[in-house]
C-alpha cells in the first residue's frame, strides 16, 4: 500500500519517543508504557504517492474511452465495451484505495483516507499493534490493517504514539463509525460517464 505524504513531516509533529519511551520489544511488538502521547489529532508522516499509483489511476480515464470509441458497431463490440469499463474501473478502484492520503491519530480511533474511502478503527476494537517490514499492523480479530509508506525513521515513533492513544482510550466510551466515500468516488463516476459516453457519442447513440 502505498501513501502520500500529509505535509506534517517536521519537528513540531513528532512525538516526543525514542526506543525506550517507546516501550518496544525485540519482536516488533509494543508495550505502551512509557510512551509519549503528542497533542490529538496527530497525523502520520507519510511519505509521497509512488509514481506507479497515479499511473494506474490516470491511465484508464485515457485508454477505456479511447479503446470505446474505436470499436465497430456490433453485438461484440457492446461486450467489449462492457469488457473495457469493468477492467478500468476494477484498476480505478484499487489504484484509489491502496494510496493513503492521511493517517489520522485521534483520542479515541484510527482514521485512514484513501481516495475512495475514509475508514475508522476504535482503539477498543484492536487488539495488537506490531510492527511489520517498516509498517505498523493493527490486528482487530482476525483482520489486520496495515498502515505502510510511514516516512523513512518514524514507524517506530507512529506504532508509539498508536499504542499509547489505544491505551489512553481504555476507559472511554467506544466510537465506531462506518466507512465513508471520499473524493476520489466523483472520479469513478467521471471515469464510467467517459467511458461509456465515449462510446455511445462515436456512434450517435447520444
Amino acid at each position: 500500500m502505498g501513501n502520500r505524504s500529509s505535509g506534517t513531516d517536521d519537528a513540531a509533529a513528532r512525538p516526543a519517543t525514542d526506543s525506550t519511551s517507546a516501550g518496544a520489544f525485540d519482536d516488533g511488538s509494543f508495550s505502551g508504557e512509557g510512551a509519549a502521547l503528542p497533542a490529538l489529532p496527530w497525523r502520520v508522516p507519510l511519505d509521497p504517492a509512488p509514481w506507479w499509483a497515479w499511473a494506474l489511476f490516470v491511465v484508464p480515464f485515457i485508454a477505456v474511452p479511447a479503446l470505446n470509441s474505436w470499436l465497430w458497431m456490433g453485438a461484440r463490440d457492446f461486450l467489449a465495451v462492457g469488457l473495457f469499463t469493468v477492467i478500468g474501473a476494477s484498476v480505478v478502484r484499487v489504484a484509489g484505495g491502496v494510496v493513503l492520503y492521511r493517517v489520522e491519530i485521534t483520542a479515541t480511533a484510527l482514521k485512514a483516507r484513501t481516495s475512495l474511502l475514509v475508514r475508522s478503527l476504535a482503539w477498543q476494537d484492536v487488539d495488537d499493534i506490531e510492527i511489520v517490514d517498516d509498517s505498523v499492523v493493527l490486528t482487530s480479530g482476525k483482520d489486520e490493517n496495515e498502515i505502510n509508506g510511514i516516512a523513512k525513521g518514524q514507524t517506530l515513533d507512529s506504532a508509539a504514539v498508536m499504542q499509547a492513544a489505544r491505551a489512553a482510550a481504555d476507559n472511554q466510551p467506544v466510537r465506531r463509525s462506518r466507512p465513508r466515500p471520499g473524493i476520489g468516488v466523483v472520479f469513478v463516476l467521471a471515469y464510467l460517464v467517459l467511458a461509456v459516453g465515449a462510446f455511445l457519442l462515436r456512434w450517435h447513440l447520444l
